[in-house]
């Protein structure tokens, strides 16, 4: 069975878009990179709320004119050859192969997924991510800790989310970034 991963960048104040809901404050230097694409060989599927998959997106064509250093152009590689499910009700359709749209997030159908997937799955965005807690789904968290403080923003966790985690590994990075491996605690 497969486990479900909430994965992403978080700035030190526990938010993952800045106030005007970008996240260019992310570090993302060569070291960082290397150890996020390394991580991604063992995702088998994306799962992504509307905000996120048009930030990801990107990944369908970059690198593909060798314009990107090499851990990027391995990422995209690793990207596009994921499955990839987005859910949204405001999103016309979607831009990238193996990829599907959902309107509503159904827990069950995510229960199915995990019990049917031999690679694990994550999800990204906070929002849709909340649900998947609130509804038992997800089993790590895979968090990069950027040394910043944003002040205000999208937040990382819904605010009445309770939720125990076990640290299970950390690593610091030259830049200041800390990432953070926790599994959730039933």
């Amino acid at each position: 069975m497969a486990k479900l991963i909430y994965a992403g960048n978080v700035s030190l104040d526990g938010y993952m878009e800045d106030g005007s809901g970008h996240m260019d404050w992310t570090i993302s230097d060569d070291e960082t990179y290397a150890f996020w694409t390394d991580f991604q060989r063992a995702i088998g599927t994306y799962v992504y709320g509307r905000r996120m998959y048009e930030t990801m997106v990107y990944w369908e064509t970059a690198g593909a004119s060798g314009d990107q250093p090499e851990v990027k152009r391995e990422f995209a590689q690793i990207w596009r050859a994921a499955e990839k499910i987005v859910y949204s009700r405001t999103l016309q359709a979607v831009s990238s192969a193996r990829t599907r749209l959902e309107r509503e997030f159904d827990p069950d159908a995510i229960r199915r997924l995990k019990e049917s997937s031999e690679a694990d799955i994550t999800i990204s965005g906070p929002e849709l991510a909340g649900q998947a807690m609130s509804a038992g789904l997800v089993d790590e968290c895979h968090l990069l800790l950027n040394p910043i403080v944003l002040g205000r923003g999208k937040r990382a966790w819904p605010e009445t989310l309770c939720m125990q985690l076990e640290l299970l590994g950390e690593r610091r990075f030259r830049s200041g970034i800390v990432h953070l491996h926790y599994r959730v605690i039933v």
